[in-house]
């Protein structure tokens, strides 16, 4: 989970909300003919990244080295690559260099310039498309290497054809000289140089090493044998870096899963599938451990599909198919009982990958695997392994089914739970609102704002110092239920959590609806200490475990308070830094040295209500800091350590992560 620093101007919505007035069209805007633009070469990519790259933030900056990377891995795929070397150079430069075959240096019969510039020049130019150069790939597939050309300040590619060293330099897409050869070996591959573009990626040019680490770790894993070397050479009396190599493949993927999460596995081995079909491959690897929630992770040609597709379905299909097959054979379940397949699911850890000639994406993110024939064919495998596997390991099969037996009766006690509070008229499908809630008048909830406070008196003066129009107010007392170490049906009737969720209206779990939502924004505002910070934490967890959907929609914020009031008569600054304190002192005391008033805000409870709305209510000036799920399995493992049972990975997460604690209270 990553945090997003958002300074807050007038939103559009907010404005709409002030005016509500009717757009007016505007009668002189000619629409004909000469209107129609045609974008030549790779000037669209320039013009719109994001059609190709999904954003120009840091996700589109590390997707660059992605593209690059992946076009070395389908050489792997293809047999021909088994070392990958990837830098971070000083400047933030990136170099990838393998040993593959090296990019076709020569003539394109169509373009009539070598096919390696055709390849870097050319949106949906490659080997990718059927032509026998790739039975199976991933990538952008023909677009990745000319959209990380076009969206580079430079990038200049060395081809090794086991005889000659070639050589092109790019500006921005552009060449002035064609592919020349610089020199002899007897090496093949390729090595890619590149800077990102400043003027595309305006917020950051700086790559984050950790999210690099992560993403060529797990596609070291789903290669089995493939070497990555990975170095951070931006600081050269500090290199760091790591060699990934797992012959282990995805078992070893789910080993380093429960070691980076902190859980204990349910049992020692890891059941491992393989299978293929035609053109279709597919490995499953799968282990259960002792915690309430489930972690699948699917691939389609290397490449993650968040939102699943044919070949999750039909893993998710076949394991709950297995274990009630194993349940009824040996008379744990009666002919009409039936585990679900979230009964089945919980506390596993699956890693799901197939291999096509070619896959077929669906969604906006291209996140989900569309293909039809892969779910039949994953489900046939999975089933006939998976039974086999549980007949000869009676004694894990019995841990699993166990397992899914009592996920199963907290399942029923939840709904029990569930149809008591909706009875007695409290809970979640109540019409009846949480009584300290203070309300807004607003209904639509594209204008609404819900602020979770701690604390009563800090809900007090948000309640005075809001705008009653849009903005609600719900004070919490106390420190919440870790859901972390429970399962649901210990949530519901819980007096710190129901509330939460009565006021936002969605419900939670598999019955949570984000169009019921009645807030846009869910804004968590609690003092900046260590209770503040593990309220915070308690309410993140949560909403990642329940209402999922509340942070990727992005509806979940961070208020931030400012940590000090400076001021010298009228004349006041608030600052959130003790950097920023300093400065305005020094500001406001002037080459005199006049004397300055400091007050360190302990609490929320101490703003009276006018200070409160100037600093962290007012929508024109407060700072707030956007919740957003960057990378699932990165949020997954943080709230595991943090918020589960074992203390020794949460002190090493703690020691790792120290030197970005700027400030701790306590």
């Amino acid at each position: 989970m990553s945090e997003e620093l958002v300074q807050e101007v007038m939103t559009e919505e907010q404005e709409e909300l002030e005016s509500r007035d009717i757009s007016k069209v505007d009668e002189n805007t000619d629409y004909g003919a000469d209107q129609i633009q045609v974008l030549e070469g790779l000037e669209a990519v320039r013009i719109r990244p994001g059609m190709y790259i999904g954003s120009t933030g840091p996700r589109g900056l590390h997707h660059l080295v992605y593209e690059i990377v992946d076009n070395a891995i389908d050489e792997a795929l293809a047999g021909y690559c088994t070392v990958i070397t990837v830098d971070i150079l000083p400047d933030n430069i990136i170099m990838v260099t393998d040993n593959g075959r090296g990019i076709p240096t020569g003539i394109h019969p169509k373009e009539k310039i070598s096919a390696a510039t055709v390849v870097y020049t050319v949106l949906h130019a490659g080997g990718k498309f059927g032509g026998g150069g790739y039975k199976m790939a991933g990538g952008l597939h023909g677009v990745g290497a000319s959209v990380v050309n076009a969206l580079s300040e430079w990038l200049e590619i060395t081809v090794y054809d086991g005889e000659k060293v070639h050589f092109q330099h790019f500006d921005r897409g552009h060449y002035s000289e064609e592919l020349k050869v610089i020199g002899t070996t007897d090496k093949t591959g390729t090595t890619v140089k590149f800077k990102a573009d400043s003027q595309i990626f305006t917020e950051t040019t700086e790559y984050d090493y950790e999210t690099l680490l992560r993403r060529l770790r797990e596609q070291a894993f789903l290669n089995a044998g493939l070497k990555i070397v990975f170095s951070d050479k931006r600081d050269p009396e500090n290199i760091q870096g790591e060699t990934l190599c797992y012959e282990g493949g995805i078992r070893e993927f789910v080993e380093h899963i429960h070691k980076s999460k902190a859980s204990e596995p349910l049992f020692p081995e890891i059941i491992h599938i393989q299978g293929k079909e035609n053109d279709m491959f597919a490995e499953i690897a799968l282990q259960y451990n002792k915690d309430y929630t489930d972690f699948v992770l699917s691939f389609a040609n290397n490449i993650h599909t968040p939102d699943g597709g044919t070949h999750e379905n039909g893993f998710k299909s076949a394991l709950t198919k297995a274990i009630n097959e194993y349940g009824h054979k040996f008379g744990k379940l009666k002919d009409n009982e039936k585990l679900t397949g979230d009964d089945v699911r919980e506390g596993l850890t699956a890693i799901v990958s197939v291999k096509l000639t070619n896959c077929e994406f669906e969604g906006q993110t291209k996140g989900r695997l569309g293909n039809p024939e892969v779910r039949p064919f994953v489900e046939k495998l999975v089933t006939a392994k998976l039974v086999d596997f549980l007949d000869e390991h009676p004694e894990t099969a019995n841990l699993i089914f166990e397992k899914s037996q009592q996920a199963q009766k907290a399942r029923e006690a939840a709904k029990n739970a569930r149809d008591l509070a909706r009875k007695r008229k409290s809970a979640l499908e109540s019409s009846s609102l949480p009584g300290k809630l203070a309300d807004c008048s607003e209904r639509d909830n594209r204008f609404t704002e819900l602020f979770i406070v701690e604390g009563d008196s800090a809900g007090g003066s948000a309640k005075e110092g809001r705008d009653r129009k849009f903005q609600a107010i719900l004070p919490l007392w106390g420190k919440m239920l870790n859901v972390e170490k429970v399962r649901i049906d210990k949530v519901y009737g819980n007096d710190k959590l129901m509330p939460v969720v009565t006021a936002l209206g969605t419900s939670i779990g598999e019955d949570f609806d984000i169009n019921k939502l009645r807030y846009g924004k869910v804004i968590i505002m609690a003092d900046a200490d260590v209770d503040g910070s593990h309220i915070r934490t308690l309410l993140l967890t949560f909403f990642f475990r329940y209402m999922r959907p509340l942070i990727e929609e992005g509806h979940v914020y961070c208020a931030q308070p400012p940590l000090f009031k400076v001021w010298r008569g009228k004349q006041v600054r608030y600052a959130f830094t003790e950097e920023e304190r300093d400065k305005y002192a020094a500001e406001l005391a002037g080459d005199g040295g006049l004397k300055v008033d400091i007050q360190r805000y302990k609490g929320l409870g101490e703003m009276n209500p006018e200070q409160l709305r100037e600093t962290t209510l007012d929508p024109t000036k407060r700072t707030m800091i956007k919740i957003n799920i960057e990378d699932a399995q990165k949020a997954d493992e943080a709230f595991t350590i943090l918020m589960g049972d074992k203390v020794e990975p949460r002190r090493v997460f703690i020691e790792k992560n120290a030197q970005y604690v700027t400030e701790l209270d306590v």
